[in-house]
């Protein structure tokens, strides 16, 4: 059975897209993490979960600078990690579908040392503030954000409320972190989340500004240079396919826009399937 298990969530890994693999890695992390505080409760709290979670001591943090990485992948409990990934799982398909599947790995890692940076900073200035920080809240919500900031008005239906625009949840979500920061419970987690939400805005307005943060996660080996001919022929019938390629991207383009600023009218469901494979073939460019 266990063998059956685990090929199970290797194909899922293999095969699937980042979004699942972050879930496979975050749910894989709590149930180690999990057994190791269920059966040996002082190695755990002592020896191993300071050198995973995020310190707020910046002379700690010179020594562990890896917690900046490892913070974002533990949870403290079993619903911390179920409404992570719920959200992470609901809003990252819409973050995916709207924007590709490579930008939800850099919006994750960057929101995650965003919202690392509002926990840092909070510590060294506001008093009772817990010493670590651990969680992929900040980095979930910079994926919200993310879906937010692209596509406001995009609808889903919510059980016993119906269809709601997502801005309002995410509205919602900013409103209880904001009071939560006014309180003495968990204050820095609540800042942290803040920071993460932070930076799902830049991301989009950066991306809608022409720079896309993105892609340095992607490195692409660029071919090497060949010798060029200082007399060089051009034949018409490259020149032709040049410009009939650049004109295919600007109608591609034109048309990723158009169906954009439908899904902010009338919300992702009202896209036709020709549409929808317009956005997914875009989303690979």
């Amino acid at each position: 059975m266990f063998r059956s298990i685990a090929e199970d969530v290797k194909s899922a890994f293999d095969y699937g897209n980042m979004l699942v693999k972050l879930i496979i890695i975050n749910i894989g992390v709590f149930v180690v993490t999990a057994l190791m505080n269920a059966f040996l409760p002082e190695i755990y709290t002592s020896n191993i979960l300071p050198y995973l979670a995020l310190p707020g001591e910046l002379n700690v943090l010179l020594y562990r600078p890896w917690t900046l990485l490892t913070h974002m992948f533990l949870h403290q409990g079993m619903w911390h990690l179920i409404g992570n990934m719920i959200t992470l799982f609901w809003f990252g398909n819409i973050a995916g579908d709207l924007l590709g599947d490579r930008k939800i790995l850099p919006v994750y890692l960057l929101g995650g040392l965003m919202g690392a940076l509002f926990y840092i900073v909070s510590y060294q200035l506001l008093p009772q503030i817990g010493i670590y920080a651990l969680g992929a809240s900040a980095a979930c919500l910079a994926i919200v954000f993310t879906a937010v900031a692209t596509a406001p008005d995009y609808v889903v239906h919510l059980i016993l409320v119906g269809p709601v625009r997502i801005k309002y949840i995410g509205l919602f979500i900013f409103f209880l972190d904001i009071i939560g920061t006014a309180g003495n419970s968990n204050t820095g987690g609540h800042l942290a989340h803040i920071g993460g939400m932070l930076f799902g805005f830049l991301f989009v307005w950066l991306l809608r500004n022409g720079t896309d943060i993105s892609s340095w996660f992607y490195i692409q080996n660029k071919p090497k240079r060949k010798p060029v001919s200082r007399l060089k022929v051009a034949h018409k019938a490259e020149i032709l396919n040049g410009k009939k390629s650049q004109e295919n991207r600007t109608g591609l383009s034109n048309r990723v826009d158009e169906i954009l600023e439908k899904i902010k009218s009338k919300g992702y469901s009202s896209l036709t399937d020709e549409e929808k494979e317009v956005l997914y073939q875009a989303s690979k460019e």
